[in-house]
């Protein structure tokens, strides 16, 4: 079976745009938070309310969030974090490892109605070789993220717990 691929052109004059590679790493883990629990323990759902409150920031009047990609993949290091097995010195080297890309969210109405499909921008793609590929680049980051935490790079001192001590 094969798949598409559309593209898509968004006109970004006149829509709010947040973008979260111009804050701190820990605004974008703050928002991921929001919307996936990175543990089910007693200790993560207590602090994790305080991260946010902390470190999170109000999206409600953007049209537009761009930031790392919330897959699998990314969504290890935020599991990692609040374990505190990741120092925060780290977390945005880790975060461009894989060359997984950017993800863009679009919130309102605003932004949907500037969003245009090419249409000579539609490819039919084998499943087999794209599937092989996007697995290929998810196994690849993987490793990379494994390999950096496993790193002296890693000091593991200036963890997800500490962040409340300052």
């Amino acid at each position: 079976m094969n798949g598409w691929v559309h593209k898509y052109e968004l006109e970004t004059d006149g829509l709010k745009i947040l973008d979260f590679h111009e804050k701190d790493v820990l605004a974008w883990l703050a928002e991921l938070m929001k919307h996936r629990d990175a543990s089910d323990s007693k200790r993560y759902r207590m602090l994790a309310k305080k991260f946010i409150e902390k470190y999170g920031i109000d999206t409600s009047g953007y049209d537009v969030i761009r930031g790392w990609r919330a897959n699998a993949s990314y969504f290890f290091i935020a599991k990692e974090f609040v374990r505190d097995n990741i120092d925060i010195d780290i977390l945005e080297e880790l975060l461009s490892l894989g060359g997984l890309g950017i993800q863009y969210c679009l919130k309102s109405e605003a932004a949907y109605a500037n969003l245009t499909e090419k249409s000579k921008g539609l490819l039919p793609v084998p499943y087999a070789e794209f599937n092989d590929r996007y697995n290929q680049r998810d196994i690849t980051a993987r490793k990379e993220m494994r390999n950096l935490v496993d790193s002296d790079e890693n000091r593991v001192t200036n963890v997800f717990s500490t962040l409340f001590e300052r």
